[in-house]
């Protein structure tokens, strides 16, 4: 599947340290604790309330534009799975901009959304994420992507009793959930510097057995997971 990704990897790049994981992803101990919420996964919410940032507003209180959202699902309730999971899709392999590249559910804010609105709808059209199953619970840092030029906001939720997923083929080729057990393995993730404008653009990549998640969906998980990050 990753092969059907075009990765424009520059001449000039090096390999770079890749971020250190945070301690308290302990996937065996998160199980049996308190619940947060009434809706909403207890361990998902565990690995995600320290990395949740308050980006609303700038520093003069005046709302900052926000074009584009996604949605950053977790569930540690999957049908016969352990652990916490997290919702990826393949974006469809005719689009203009990223055709092929994983990524979370997501596009342009219409008039008069909110990113939490534009992340939950977009879910719904492109996986059928039924909303009514998704706690929603802050933001991580926003993102900009170079190609689109698209300035994303990442909103993280959890999905209490995750329902089959349906992707719709006009925007996406496929969805599925990603073990955060594996993305934090040994060997999956690596950092590569790439020169642009005589200036090193850090870009992460996670490697799974059969796909290749980077750019600005990598940059996220980076965000949500790593320490320091």
């Amino acid at each position: 599947m990753a092969a059907r990704q075009t990765i424009p990897r520059p001449a000039r790049w090096v390999r770079a340290a890749s971020p250190v994981w945070r301690p308290d992803i302990d996937l065996a101990g998160l199980t049996g604790r308190p619940p947060v919420t009434p809706l909403g996964s207890n361990a998902a919410l565990d690995l995600v309330h320290e990395a949740l940032i308050d980006t609303s507003r700038s520093a003069d209180g005046v709302v900052q534009p926000r074009p584009s959202a996604v949605l950053v699902a977790l569930s540690d309730t999957l049908p016969g799975q352990s652990g916490v999971h997290v919702l990826v899709t393949r974006r469809a392999s005719h689009l203009r901009f990223h055709a092929g590249e994983v990524s979370f559910p997501g596009g342009r804010l219409e008039v008069g959304e909110t990113p939490v609105q534009a992340a939950l709808r977009e879910a719904f059209e492109e996986v059928a994420l039924d909303p009514t199953t998704v706690a929603v619970h802050g933001e991580l840092p926003h993102q900009r992507t170079l190609s689109s030029a698209s300035s994303i906001v990442p909103v993280v939720a959890s999905v209490a009793e995750p329902r089959p997923l349906t992707a719709s083929p006009d925007e996406v080729d496929d969805a599925y959930w990603v073990p955060v057990s594996t993305l934090i393995a040994p060997g999956v993730h690596h950092r590569e510097l790439w020169k642009r404008d005589s200036h090193p653009w850090p870009i992460d990549f996670f490697e799974l057995a059969d796909d290749i998640i980077w750019g600005a969906t990598a940059r996220m998980l980076v965000a949500l997971l790593a320490r320091g990050e």
